[in-house]
Formats: structure tokens, C-alpha cells, sequence
């Protein structure tokens, strides 16, 4: 049997993921509001998906940055240092719904802190489920009795 090279995605797979992908935030966050003491929303349900947009385009403008500059804290803790850099994009995403006129509030760095974990565990959870892991592991046996 030969395994041909995977190929890349369509249009039309990327633009599904992308759909999912924003879906499956939106209802993180809708969970994040629900569970979270001093996450607060108010306003119809769609403004919900306009915070997933904005948490989505500063965490794919961002987090790579804020990664590369912390780099030394995020070995030292082991990765750990991702969740502060988290609840800092969370923060700056309630910032910056407030500036669109969402009433999308965080009160402070803690609530921001375990929002964005439940934010990380809802989405790594429901993309799991969806079928749409992040990493796709391939064990290939090259042994002799091929």
C-alpha cells in the first residue's frame, strides 16, 4: 500500500473550519459569560458572535507576538504563561467590543484569567468533537516486515 502525500486543503474545507471555528468560540465565550463571575454581556445573542470576530482577529494578530516576546516565561513556567497571555487578550478584546458598542465587560485580570480558560478548554473540547484537532498525528511502520 502506498500513502500518497496529503493534499491541502480546498476553499471550501478552509472556509468550513473557519465557520466552525468561529461558531465553536462564540459558544466558548457564551459559556466563558455563563460560568465566569465578572464576564458580563448585554445585548441580543448575535453580539456574542461579533466578540468571538474580534477575539478570533486579536488572537491571530497578536498571541504569536505576545509569545515571541515572552518566550523566556513561557519555558520558565512550562507554558503556563500562555493563560496570562490569554486573559490579556481577553481583556483587550472586551476593550475593544466596548469601542464597537458591545456590551461585552471583564472586571479585572482574574476574571480575565479564568475566562480564558474556560474559553481554551470550551474550544479545545467542542473542535475535538468536531473533528477538527488541532494536530493530527501519522505513526508510519518502516520496519522490515513492511
Amino acid at each position: 500500500m502506498i500513502d500518497s502525500p496529503p493534499q491541502p486543503p480546498s476553499r471550501w474545507q478552509m472556509a468550513r473550519s473557519l465557520v466552525l471555528r468561529w461558531l465553536v468560540t462564540s459558544l466558548a465565550i457564551f459559556v466563558a459569560i455563563q460560568v465566569v463571575p465578572g464576564i458580563e454581556f448585554v445585548g441580543p445573542g448575535w453580539e456574542i458572535g461579533l466578540v468571538a470576530l474580534v477575539f478570533g482577529l486579536v488572537n491571530t494578530a497578536l498571541r504569536p507576538i505576545l509569545t515571541m516576546l515572552t518566550c523566556p516565561l513561557v519555558l520558565l513556567t512550562l507554558g503556563l504563561f500562555t493563560l496570562v497571555i490569554n486573559a490579556v487578550l481577553l481583556l483587550l478584546t472586551a476593550y475593544i467590543a466596548g469601542g464597537l458598542g458591545v456590551q461585552f465587560r471583564v472586571d479585572s485580570f482574574w476574571s480575565a484569567f479564568l475566562g480564558g480558560l474556560v474559553i481554551a478548554i470550551v474550544n479545545t473540547l467542542l473542535l475535538w468533537l468536531a473533528g477538527e484537532a488541532p494536530v493530527r498525528i501519522i505513526v508510519r511502520n518502516n520496519g522490515p516486515d513492511r
